[in-house]
């Protein structure tokens, strides 16, 4: 493959870049100039690096679908200039962002690495520049024949590298703050990288990346809980334009076996509306067949999630949602990995 030996730092906002306000004592945005005079180490790294800078910066609590589909158009249009891309995102939606864009992408060929920092770039104790630095190399790491190491989008914090769908935050305080429950890290970085090559999705270079950048976010997460009102979830589940019911269920996928459950959930399959079935489990998979409380949901049209995370399965809606207008359609293609985000064994369907 030819390379650039470049690769494109895009700073949206987030946590890494941001300053103390002198008034309030709180932490705000800042742009980009102030996140890059507190990392000399820029000039000492490999390769040649670009970067692009959203303004006014953007806080990840307030990221949006619409947001997705700039990135897309943004990367979209600098592909083959650089050999792997960066994104400096804020934690909090960070695992959205991340699903989202690997569903977004295509076929794709390139790193696109999201990574960011619980504590501003500018403090003494940041764990930002070594997530920033490492991140930057693993977007630029080839083998031997010019490949990328790890074309897929990844989370990289705190000497992990995970799969981007596969990643959650777990932990809002340590530095340890993202993992994937469900699937190996692709990388540890250590002293040295050790790559989990068998683990990396290989896409197919004979075919270009195909970029989408429209998604439909009329999907909602409905959780479960014991005392559940029946006047409270059906206004839920029978919300006009509802399309996709992440509904996050006890377990290994099991449920109330409350008639009125059962018939509101049927309803709205039977009115369109596609609901696939999600643990509240950080670990573990769903599996419909072990229990009456579960086997009851599949026999409702309740599609189920596999191993996969609440942020997988709500952008993968949003995605298959603004491609296919059938929802037997959707239906089918959440029964299937489309960018390694879930692991399907053919007993669980």
């Amino acid at each position: 493959m030819n390379r650039t030996n470049k690769v494109l730092l895009i700073y949206t906002g987030g946590t890494i870049g941001m300053g103390c306000d002198p008034r309030t004592g709180a932490l705000e945005p800042l742009d980009f100039n102030h996140l890059a005079k507190n990392v000399p180490e820029f000039e000492q790294i490999q390769p040649d690096i670009d970067t692009f800078q959203f303004v006014p910066a953007i806080d990840s609590s307030d990221i949006t679908p619409a947001r997705w589909g700039e990135i897309v158009k943004l990367i979209t249009e600098r592909y083959y200039n650089y050999d792997g891309f960066v994104i400096l995102h804020g934690t909090d939606t960070m695992a959205y962002t991340a699903s989202a864009l690997s569903f977004m992408f295509e076929n794709l060929t390139k790193p696109i690495i999201l990574t960011g920092s619980q504590l501003p770039i500018g403090q003494l104790r940041t764990d930002g520049k070594e997530n920033l630095m490492t991140s930057i190399e693993l977007a630029a790491a080839y083998h031997s024949d010019g490949r990328p190491m790890v074309p897929e989008v990844c989370v990289y914090f705190n000497g992990h590298l995970l799969r981007g769908n596969r990643s959650t935050k777990q932990n809002a305080e340590e530095f340890n703050a993202f993992d994937s429950f469900n699937y190996p890290h692709l990388c540890e970085a250590g002293v040295n990288f050790n790559f989990n090559e068998h683990n990396i999705m290989q896409p197919d270079y004979k075919r270009p990346m195909v970029p989408h950048t429209k998604l439909d976010s009329n999907v909602t997460v409905f959780s479960l809980f014991p005392g559940v009102e029946e006047r409270i979830a059906r206004h839920i589940l029978e919300a006009p334009g509802l399309r996709g019911i992440v509904m996050r269920t006890y377990g290994s996928g099991n449920a109330p076996q409350s008639s009125w459950l059962t018939r509101l959930l049927k309803e709205a399959s039977e009115n369109g509306a596609v609901v696939v079935n999600v643990s509240q489990c950080i670990s573990g998979k769903v599996e419909m067949n072990r229990y009456g409380a579960g086997y009851q949901l599949k026999d409702s049209g309740i599609v189920s999630g596999y191993d996969s995370t609440v942020e997988a399965a709500v952008t993968k809606l949003m995605y298959l949602q603004a491609q296919f207008n059938d929802p037997n359609l959707i239906r089918k293609y959440m029964n299937r990995s489309i960018a390694g985000e879930i692991t399907i064994n053919e007993f669980l369907k």
